[in-house]
């Protein structure tokens, strides 16, 4: 095979033009290295090019100790060449070994490109994950595990007209909790439970077939999935089982969250079935302290930082829903039809260790007076505020909060703000960003949804507001002196970066004004950027790079929590640049670039002139 039908195989030359990729062939030039040779030493000289194993591999190397191992088609070199800085690991010879070394010139002409940049954002961020498992591999090392080391059998079948007591039967026999059912090309899956509560509960025919009560298609995850990564996936998904798929998708087996419960008694199915079963407030309040070590068990775990997000949502999400059952066993039921509602962070389930509360109320008064119906309310909206704030999840500063009668409102009347707010795009405006285009429904039986979709929708048309979004999409600004030297904030927390304002909500932001243009009524940011360059609202290359930007701002601001909770400290935003490691802080300065990017694309479009840009 050629030079270039050899790279075009590979990240990122596979997703390069043909021509392109016969360029960077052309200008190779390949190198052999005996085993155990070095090729870059860590402190050593910069890397002078860019090298891709051709045959062999070769290791990383920190102080002598093995992090990674490459193989073919792999990728080496790029940080150092980018940032003309010493090499952060040794990298040696595993074996013999023959490279292909694309010169400095054209190497970065190519990672400088939208698909280069993408490219090396994601090599930082696994990067840091390989240097986090060598950190906590003696403390850790199960946790690192694959899904699919953890599968203990193959998995039990039947044909999809079986009936529900051989099904029954066949579990038993078995000793298993689930059956996969070969359904319409794919798989669906039977568990114990639904054998509860869709066949016994429901008093169902026996002899029906088992197909008539299986969930699917069902999701399944690859044999190379982390077990941490796989137990989020349940958790997020509220399901119990999860089928293993190896090459070609080929069905493994099936784990549980049985099977992944030594990640440690800390997990997010056991937090949330605490907070669930608590008979009083003060103990679901205290089930919930448990969140921290949740997290960090998390992030040890290497899952992905913004699912980990995602999981600090669902279990406030369960806490604000035991608190409401509890509020109204004390205070009474409401007396007409309600909806609880996420706003912000929260409705994005973007949320880590330092978050604050931001919800609110729908109601529907019928012949009542909207008024009396807000004040009544606010008794329970005070019981669940309060109840998150002894839980370690501060009341809002801004007052955006369901004990505002401002955000106590029938569906009607939150329909006449938002019209009034997108028509005078100041101050309301700036709540409307926080409240109409970032929110979810916790709980209640009143659907605000189609509403709430509704206004999203309008929005589009409304230009001066969609400038308005825009404004707060540049208000803050990434520390672009970052580059060179360390420029950090002062004050209160002088000498560090608030790597949450500075990077992780001018991303939101983005995302955020980019999806209203769109009419796209996704919450989550990753989603919104995604459904952006599905519909051609975002370049696809420019939606990656803010993706990749954003998960790495994750990344670094979930371990740095995670830090502070083994210390025995509040977590915080505020990172010290230097304490972290050479890996790390390339890593922001590569995604800080893209944030600022970004910013100046979105300034040019809307013809606004920013200075700080």
């Amino acid at each position: 095979m050629d030079v270039a039908g050899f790279l075009a195989q590979f990240p990122p030359f596979d997703e390069l033009p043909a021509d392109v990729v016969e360029r960077v062939a052309g200008a190779v030039r390949v190198e052999r290295y005996a085993a155990s040779e070095t090729i870059l030493q860590q402190g050593g000289e910069p890397a002078h090019a860019l090298c891709v194993v051709r045959n062999g591999a070769v290791e990383l190397l920190d102080d002598d100790v093995r992090l990674d191992v490459l193989g073919e088609g792999e990728v080496f070199g790029q940080l150092s060449l980018l940032t003309e800085e010493r090499p952060s690991l040794t990298v040696r010879a595993y074996e013999d070994t023959e490279c292909y070394l694309i010169p400095a010139e054209v190497a970065e002409e190519l990672l400088a490109t939208e698909l280069g940049r993408g490219f090396v954002l994601g090599s930082l961020r696994r990067r840091i994950h390989v240097l986090a498992e060598h950190v906590h591999n003696e403390a850790l090392g199960v946790r690192y595990r694959t899904v699919g080391s953890l599968v203990r059998r193959a998995p039990v079948t039947c044909p999809e007209d079986t009936s529900l007591a051989d099904a029954a039967a066949l579990m038993a026999t078995e000793h298993v909790s689930s059956l996969l059912i070969p359904m319409r090309s794919a798989w669906g899956i039977v568990t114990d439970r639904d054998l509860r509560t869709k066949v016994v509960a429901a008093r169902l025919d026996v002899d029906g077939p088992v197909g008539s009560v299986a969930t699917f298609p069902v999701r399944t995850m690859p044999a190379d999935a982390m077990a941490g990564e796989v137990l989020l996936e349940m958790f997020a998904s509220d399901v119990h089982h999860i089928p293993v798929v190896g090459e070609e998708g080929a069905l493994l087996g099936i784990v549980t969250d049985t099977d992944l419960m030594w990640l440690g008694r800390h997990t997010p199915f056991s937090l949330r079935s605490a907070i669930e079963r608590a008979p009083s407030r003060e103990e679901a309040i205290e089930a919930a302290a448990a969140l921290p070590q949740v997290v960090v068990g998390l992030v040890e775990a290497s899952a992905d930082p913004v699912a980990v997000g995602h999981v600090v949502a669902l279990v406030i999400d369960a806490l604000t829903i035991r608190l409401l059952r509890l509020g109204m066993e004390e205070l009474g039921q409401p007396g007409v039809p309600w909806a609880w509602v996420a706003l912000g962070s929260a409705a994005r389930h973007e949320q880590a260790l330092r978050t604050d509360q931001d919800h609110a109320l729908a109601f529907d008064f019928g012949e009542h007076p909207s008024d009396e119906v807000g004040a009544s309310l606010g008794e329970l909206a005070e019981f669940v505020t309060s109840g998150l704030e002894a839980a370690g999840i501060p009341r809002c500063k801004g007052d955006a909060m369901a004990v505002n009668p401002s955000l106590r409102r029938s569906v009607a009347d939150w329909k006449k703000a938002f019209d009034r707010w997108m028509d005078d795009a100041g101050r309301g405006g700036s709540i409307l960003t926080s409240i109409v285009f970032d929110y979810r429904q916790v709980a209640g039986p009143l659907e605000i949804e189609p509403a709430f979709d509704g206004a999203i929708r309008n929005a589009r048309a409304r230009g001066s507001f969609l400038h308005h979004l825009a404004r707060r999409a540049l208000d803050a600004t990434p520390p672009t002196g970052f580059f060179r030297e360390f420029v950090v904030d002062r004050g209160e927390h002088a000498g560090t970066l608030d790597v949450k304002r500075r990077g992780i909500t001018i991303v939101g932001s983005l995302a955020r004004v980019h999806a209203v243009r769109a009419g796209i009524t996704h919450a989550r940011t990753v989603d919104r950027l995604r459904a952006c360059a599905d519909s051609g609202e975002l370049r696809a290359s420019d939606a990656q790079d803010l993706e990749e930007a954003f998960r790495f701002l994750w990344e670094v601001r979930l371990r740095h929590q995670a830090e502070q909770v083994r210390a025995g400290e509040a977590a915080d935003d505020f990172i010290d640049p230097a304490r972290l490691g050479p890996v790390a802080r390339r890593g922001l300065r590569e995604a800080f670039r893209v944030v600022r990017r970004a910013q100046q694309g979105l300034a040019a479009e809307f013809g606004i002139r920013a200075a700080s840009l």
